[in-house]
Order: C-alpha cells, then structure tokens, then sequence
C-alpha cells in the first residue's frame, strides 16, 4: 500500500515559474518534520500552529499509553503516570517516520473540518459511501459497511486527539514495538513480557482491516464499474479521495496529504494529473481545496507519466535566488 512503483525520469524542460513554484514547496517541505520534532519535544508554538503541534502531542501520547497498557496487561484499566507516558512519548518522537505519519494524520482531520465547514462534506457518509451502501453488489455493500465504521472511529480518536494502534502501518507499528522492547529492556522484570506483547500485536494486526486498507479495498471493488471512482472530493469526501488520489498517481498517501499544504499547491496539481484527471478536473479539484489558489502556467502541458515522474524525482533548489 506504501510502496511506490518509480516512474521515468522528470523532464527537464519545466518552465521557470512551475520549476519556481516546486522549489519554494521543496523548501518548506525540507523543513517540515525536523521542526515539527523540535517544536512537539521542546513545547514551542510559535512556528506551526497551536493544534497542529497539540495533535501530534496527543496521538503520541496516546499511542504511548496503549504501548504501556499492553505491557502491563491491565487493558487500560490503570492510569499511567505522565512521566511514563512522556518517557514512551519521547522516544517515539525520534522517528521521523512515525512523526511525518501522524503530521499526515493531522493535516487530514483539518482538512475534513475545513471542508465540512465550507463544502458541507460529510466527515464520514459522502455520497460515494452512501451510494456504495446500497450498490447491487453485495461485495461492496460489505467493504462501504466496514469502512464507514473505521471512519466513525477514527473520528472520534481524531475528536480526542488519538489514534488506535491497530490503524497504524504495519511498518510504523514495527517502530512503535521496537521503541517498547528496547525501553522494557532497560527492566529485566519487563522484557520478557515485552517480547510477549510484541508477538501478540504482530499476530492480531491487519493492515487489510485499518481504514485506509479498507478505503483501499472498497475503492478497487468499486472501480470495477469504470470511472475515476474517488478522484472528485465533493463526491468521494476527504478519506476515500486522498486514497484513490495516492494509488492512481503512485504516490504514498501521507505524500498526497502534505501536497495540501497550501505551500504544496502545485505538487497537489501533479498528483491529480498523475492520476488521470484532465486540466480543467485539475483546476477544479484544487479551487475545492482553496479557492484563492493560483496555478502557474504549464501544468497543463504536462501529461500523466511527466507528472508522476516529477512527484518521483528528488527535490530541486531554486533555478535562482528569489
């Protein structure tokens, strides 16, 4: 779900203000995560806003409580110490990984509010779902069902600043039990049960089951119909459009999700042309994401391959100094 496959090399012949605008995104971009981790470890605001910074805070802490609530067997039934609960916290903090994903997280639950607010999207029923709920096959009936209950879950996390373990990649989860064994191995009395948990959670994790494996799935059954099934997010709604963005232009989903940064505009461009929309579809899409935004000249020259080649290749410095 997370790979990628690598597509050609970018074209060099970009015009001046498209290679301008990638390199002013690439800039922020570079930036993004080292002061994300600074700003979450040392308490400082003043750079990201308040709820950005409070959010990654929170799903850190709430997976580290979770962390903990397996190792000591009591389901949750205990409250841990903050100081145990920032000791996890912290060392989870360390991986740029697991941070880039939940920042991802934070951007999509903005964004399904902003939306909500402006388009009246449904965080949870768009009318693709709704459709997909009472479809003459009985697959996707099953596949919307499931779905739609992931995404009332993670909703309410979301509302609480939280996110299940079970939801994160099997990859993240990986770095997550490895932060566990390795601080339970510090306490002999600990690391035996520590390696018990971590088989546990290995043997009971699905990333088939999570709500992006099940966005995955639904949106492949549906595409059996033809069409761009999810390329339009007043249709798909935030969730299942993103997914149906990454897969169709062959990029990861946290990817597709920091292209809608507002400093990130044209990358969101290329990726709904990788995807196959057409310029007027991609010109719409991102007036739905911001209305005030405003494209450079020559995205429309570039077609589907150019455009995923270009999401693919490694960020450019400026052609010169602004």
């Amino acid at each position: 779900m997370i790979d990628q496959v690598s597509p050609p090399t970018a074209p060099k012949c970009l015009g001046l203000p498209l290679r301008e605008a990638l390199a002013r995104g690439d800039a922020v971009a570079g930036t993004a995560v080292p002061i994300l981790r600074h700003l979450i470890g040392a308490g400082d605001l003043s750079i990201f806003s308040e709820e950005t910074v409070a959010r990654i805070r929170g799903m850190l802490a709430d997976v580290a409580r979770q962390l903990l609530d397996a190792l000591v067997g009591d389901e949750g039934h205990r409250v841990h110490s903050p100081g145990e609960v920032e000791v996890v916290g912290h060392a989870l903090l360390d991986n740029t990984a697991l941070v880039t994903h939940l920042h991802a997280l934070t951007l999509e639950w903005q964004l399904t509010e902003r939306l909500q607010g402006r388009l009246g999207l449904d965080p949870v029923a768009s009318p693709l779902l709704q459709r997909a709920l009472v479809s003459t096959q009985p697959l996707a009936r099953s596949e919307a069902a499931a779905f739609l209950s992931t995404q009332v879950r993670w909703c309410h996390a979301q509302r609480g600043m939280g996110l299940p373990l079970a939801e994160l990649p099997a990859e993240l989860l990986d770095i997550a039990l490895y932060t566990l064994r390795t601080l339970a191995g510090f306490e002999p009395a600990l690391a035996e049960r520590a390696g018990v948990v971590e088989d546990e959670l290995r043997r009971s994790h699905d990333e088939a089951s999570t709500r992006i494996g099940l966005a995955t799935k639904l949106l492949a059954t549906l595409s059996q119909e033809g069409g761009h099934q999810g390329l339009s997010i007043s249709d798909a709604g935030v969730p299942l459009f993103l997914t149906a963005v990454a897969t169709a232009s062959n990029q990861s989903r946290d990817s597709v999700l920091r292209y809608t940064h507002r400093s990130q505009a044209v990358r969101l461009a290329l990726a709904f042309r990788a995807a196959g929309l057409d310029d007027r579809e991609v010109r719409a899409q991102v007036a739905a994401f911001d209305p005030s935004c405003a494209l450079p000249d020559g995205l429309a020259q570039i077609d589907a391959v150019e455009a995923a080649a270009i999401l693919s290749a490694p960020p450019q410095p400026r052609p010169y100094a602004l």
